[in-house]
């Protein structure tokens, strides 16, 4: 049987997910690969790959969609990895910056600026060689990923999305779901979710994974891991992608 093509995200609120596929029996069944959030989206789409931990502001654009497993990457509140972030106060900012690497994140800010700010923005794309850190009065820009523990100390000015949306709906936000455009075997399916299982029991270990060099601790990811990011898809989740999904097709906004 032709391995399963599986896109996973690079960043460190995956690495559970990693160390259990690495360590599993489905491991001997996927080719894995590792990208930006909006990339495994882009794979998915065009058919490069079979199944994505994918942005769910794309599910809004798929004709079919599968949610292959009962984890994903949320929040019930601060997130840590999401902000929005100036040297500006948040009153006299006028243009923001969206980072390439992010689907919903990028999505959920604007969705926040129009119906809980109430505030109307300039909205300019980041691309990659975007300086960040040379912005002038007035602008801000939408950080995700593990870039929020290295620069987040410098600016004035950070603001939480995941818990701006608990604020606004009383909802978790959901970041990414595991998605396929069409319907796997089963076999594979619960050999998939049973090392996504195994590989959050293992969490902690995550640390492992961390690269030389890197600006968070250990500790600091630990803490991350089990206070901030949320793995399991329940039922209240389920409500939050579909409220998120219906304010991107009222708004007309394209992820």
């Amino acid at each position: 049987m032709r391995k399963i093509r599986v896109s996973a995200v690079r960043y460190i609120n995956s690495y559970p997910f990693m160390i259990g596929l690495r360590d599993g029996e489905v491991a001997a069944m996927i080719d894995l690969e590792v990208c930006h959030p909006s990339e495994c989206a882009d794979r998915l789409l065009a058919g490069e790959t079979d199944l994505g931990l994918i942005p769910v502001a794309m599910i809004a654009s798929m004709k079919e969609y599968h949610l292959v497993s009962n984890y994903c990457l949320s929040t019930n509140g601060e997130v840590r990895t999401v902000l929005l972030v100036s040297n500006t106060p948040f009153e006299q900012i006028t243009r923001i910056f969206l980072d390439y690497r992010s689907r919903s994140s990028v999505t959920l800010c604007r969705i926040l600026a129009a119906r809980y700010w109430q505030r109307e923005f300039e909205w300019h794309p980041a691309p990659e060689e975007f300086d960040i850190t040379a912005m002038k009065h007035g602008e801000a820009a939408v950080m995700i990923g593990d870039r929020c523990f290295e620069y987040a100390r410098y600016f004035d000015f950070r603001l939480d999305l995941g818990l701006e949306w608990k604020r606004f709906t009383g909802l978790p936000f959901v970041f990414a779901c595991w998605v396929s455009a069409r319907k796997l075997p089963e076999q594979f399916t619960t050999l998939f979710n049973k090392a996504l299982e195994e590989g959050l029991t293992r969490k902690n270990e995550a640390v492992a994974l961390l690269k030389e060099g890197t600006k968070v601790s250990p500790e600091e990811v630990i803490y991350y891991l089990n206070n901030n990011i949320d793995f399991n898809l329940d039922d209240l989740k389920r409500e939050a992608i579909k409220k998120f999904i219906d304010y991107i097709k009222e708004l007309k906004l394209t992820p």
